[in-house]
């Protein structure tokens, strides 16, 4: 008889376990943007340009999705526990390198990983959602650890410049280890498996590629993927782009990163507010359409913002970020809880793809777009609205795959897990 360490434990609390996994999904942006105040003095000390700084966040996105694709699955043959303690662990050692680097060819390999171990928060997080929650508790519960990793982007930077005057580039690495051991440390002694042993599927190669194809088939998935992928990917455009932004366009210090960031944290977390009181009262799909009509509205006051002021001028160049965020935290949640519902068998492999996809969308605005974008205010400009238009085209794409669906499901009177409606 296989006895369960966990079984002696208390239940955990909801509001508990989102505090918890939101800090987990932290490691995430905390190791995006706490660098971006350090990107002058590393750039110095290691004799490289703007754009090869750049490419720390790329290659760090770019592990960090590739890995994505292999931790849900893993965890559906393992447990979660194990993988979140694995990833913890490994991000700790790769962030305490990458403080000791000596050249940016050994500080890229010490981001590669982090990104390969960054994700294990945020993947395997979500399938604990699905494992613990349904329906409008699993939106709940979602939408507060969104609200709560929204904080992420905005302290990071802050954060970024205090440890950058306290201890230099490399006091950043170093807190980001002790914090991913603190975690460690915490999910070894709080954390309990949400996911049973009768439950679990062998981790097979052939078996996995098996999956992996069937979940890339499946169009309704494919739609969602790429809502959330580009819907999240517009106001990462921003995000990534937030040395030039910040520094060159707006021509501030390394302590005016919160000019963007605070807007940014503004919105998500009041998105993700939003969407909380809405589980249970409005459907999933209107939950998403409400975000589409905000993104829509922050889009066209993006645009007239840059008409009338080419040379970006605060508070107004920024505003039109918190309806942004705003909007994306409102429908980030449904779309993220539809599309791991596509798979209910394989949560943990839906969320790697969906992981995936997304990563690797961030990777190529990162490496590709916002360089090229981020010398004009107009540019990123339209570059979000652009990144905006797709996602809403995957979206009409799945409610023209759903709605017959749907509509036979409530002619049979079956019920749904979330209660969605097709939109309008």
């Amino acid at each position: 008889m296989t006895i369960d360490p966990d079984a002696a434990k208390p239940p955990v609390q909801p509001t508990v376990l989102a505090i918890f996994l939101a800090a987990l999904s932290m490691l995430g942006p905390f190791s995006i943007d706490t660098i971006f105040p350090a990107f002058p003095p590393i750039g110095r000390e290691f004799g490289a340009d703007p754009v090869a700084m750049q490419q720390t966040v790329s290659v760090y996105l770019i592990s960090y999705a590739v890995m994505s694709l292999f931790l849900g699955p893993w965890s559906d043959a393992q447990g979660r526990k194990p993988v979140i303690l694995a990833g913890t662990f490994l991000y700790a050692v790769s962030s305490a390198a990458a403080a000791l680097s000596v050249s940016l060819p050994m500080l890229l390999v010490c981001r590669a990983l982090q990104g390969l171990s960054a994700g294990a928060g945020m993947v395997v997080g979500r399938a604990i959602i699905r494992d613990l929650l349904h329906g409008a508790d699993a939106q709940r519960l979602m939408s507060q650890i969104t609200m709560i990793f929204g904080i992420a982007p905005a302290i990071a930077p802050v954060a970024g410049a205090f440890l950058l005057r306290a201890g230099g580039w490399r006091g950043i690495f170093w807190s980001l280890a002790i914090f991913a051991t603190l975690l460690a440390l915490v999910s070894a002694w709080w954390l309990r498996e949400s996911h049973p042993i009768s439950q679990r599927h062998p981790f097979a190669p052939e078996t996995l590629l098996q999956t992996y194809r069937r979940i890339g088939l499946e169009p309704r998935f494919c739609a969602l993927a790429l809502t959330a992928a580009m819907n999240f990917g517009a106001l990462f455009l921003y995000i990534a782009s937030a040395p030039a932004f910040v520094l060159g366009l707006l021509r501030l210090g390394p302590t005016g990163f919160p000019w963007l960031f605070v807007p940014l944290i503004t919105g998500l977390t009041g998105g993700a507010w939003v969407s909380g009181r809405l589980a249970g009262r409005f459907s999933a799909w209107q939950a998403i359409n409400l975000g589409f009509l905000c993104i829509a509205s922050a889009c066209g006051l993006n645009l007239l913002c840059c008409a009338i002021f080419p040379v970006p001028v605060l508070p107004w160049s920024v505003l039109p970020m918190a309806l942004q965020a705003f909007g994306v935290s409102v429908s980030l949640p449904s779309l993220t809880l539809l599309a791991l519902d596509c798979f209910p068998a394989q949560r943990g492999a839906a969320s790697s793809v969906q992981a995936f996809c997304s990563l690797t969308a961030n990777a190529l605005i990162a490496g590709a777009l916002s360089p090229f974008l981020s010398s004009r205010a107009s540019r990123l400009a339209l570059g979000m609205t652009g990144l905006s238009a797709v996602a809403l085209i995957g979206w009409w794409f799945y409610a023209a795959k759903a709605a017959p669906e749907i509509q036979g499901a409530k002619a049979g009177d079956q019920a749904l897990d979330l209660e969605v409606e097709p939109p309008l």
